[in-house]
């Protein structure tokens, strides 16, 4: 049942070595981009709050990705699990609340400006930030995944643990954005509709982490001590995240204490209302 696994060690050294070369690199972009932000517009700055919320999310993904967790993840249930938590709940949260697109918004010319905010405006975009949308693709898919054998299949073959792995990412990053992210949203709805959707998440989650732990559907070749185990890290792992979402709904949700009449000053042209980086 387990040799269908790959070790890990097939791809484990090239893995660290691509997932170094893309998080330092991303990072530094990043923090240059606020640097030129804040000496661009002094006055508007850039958060550092921001800035340190985008470095504590390439850690974890660091975390998640590198030894000793990386490898671990291959073979070892609980180690899959851990890095599900952090790939596609924690890590997500953080850059999320980092608004990367909001700076982007904010360093870019205004005519590549205006093309990523047509982008953001887009009947797709807009169709793929709605949140029952980003509750299906997140949540909804861990019960295709555990409860058939297609987290076997992907466990079998490095590439296809890296496929799963970026879906957890991704679709992590979607429904943080969604929820509670600072960026740009045209077609996000009321805090009423995102508050049943972040529920929802949390009950689906709850619900296939006790069918997990009592063997229930599941369809997971692993050892049934280490399947219990990581059904307690998605228990209480995927509550604590869940509730750090919904606190940051509830920051984010606040208004700004800032005036219509600066944002207007130094908004790109052509930029609307609902689109303005802040």
């Amino acid at each position: 049942m387990d040799g269908m696994r790959h070790d890990g060690s097939d791809g484990g050294l090239v893995g660290s070595v691509l997932t170094a070369l893309v998080l330092l690199p991303v990072g530094s972009g990043y923090l240059l981009a606020a640097r030129r932000a804040r000496h661009s517009n002094p006055a508007r700055g850039w958060n550092p709050w921001r800035s340190a919320s985008f470095v504590v999310g390439l850690a974890l993904l660091g975390v998640a990705l590198l030894p000793p967790l990386g490898p671990a993840a291959h073979t070892d249930f609980r180690g899959h699990m851990a890095q599900h938590m952090l790939i596609g709940m924690f890590a997500p949260l953080a850059l999320v609340l980092a608004a990367p697109v909001t700076l982007l918004l904010r360093v870019l010319p205004t005519a590549r400006a205006r093309r990523v905010t047509a982008v953001l405006h887009s009947l797709p975009a807009r169709a793929l930030a709605h949140p029952v949308v980003a509750l299906a693709l997140s949540t909804g898919t861990l019960g295709v995944l555990y409860f058939t054998p297609l987290y076997n299949t992907a466990m079998a073959h490095t590439p296809g643990h890296w496929l799963m792995d970026a879906h957890f990412f991704a679709s992590g990053c979607l429904f943080a954005h969604v929820i509670a992210g600072p960026d740009p949203a045209p077609a996000r709805p009321g805090v009423p509709a995102r508050i049943v959707c972040l529920g929802a998440a949390i009950t689906v989650h709850a619900l296939i982490a006790e069918a997990m732990y009592g063997g229930f559907f599941i369809d997971i070749h692993s050892p049934i001590s280490q399947v219990q185990q990581g059904a307690e890290i998605m228990y209480y792992g995927g509550d604590i995240a869940e509730l750090l979402l919904a606190g940051a709904l509830v920051t984010t949700w606040r208004p700004e204490p800032r005036t219509r009449t600066a944002a207007t000053r130094s908004r790109p042209a052509g930029l609307s209302a609902t689109a303005t980086p802040r």
